[in-house]
């Protein structure tokens, strides 16, 4: 994987592979082909390499919660 060196306003997404033990920070419109490309290249296609689990975690609250899938229903 490699590291982010884009300066401009979009942010950067912490990615990690457990099998290779790397972490990297790539900006978000990269997200999705260097993690395939990753995969590819070095785990025969499978999702070993993901967006840090904790970021995961923390984006699909923050999602819900902007969905109102959170709220109580009364």
């Amino acid at each position: 994987m490699t590291a982010s060196s884009d300066s401009n306003d979009e942010p950067d997404v912490p990615i990690h592979c457990l099998e290779c033990d790397t972490r990297a920070r790539v900006p978000l419109s990269k997200l999705a082909e260097t993690l395939e490309r990753h995969n590819d290249r070095l785990h025969d296609g499978n999702e070993v390499a993901r967006v840090d689990p904790d970021v995961a975690d923390r984006l699909a609250d923050l999602v819900a919660a902007d969905m109102g899938l959170l709220e109580d229903a009364d």
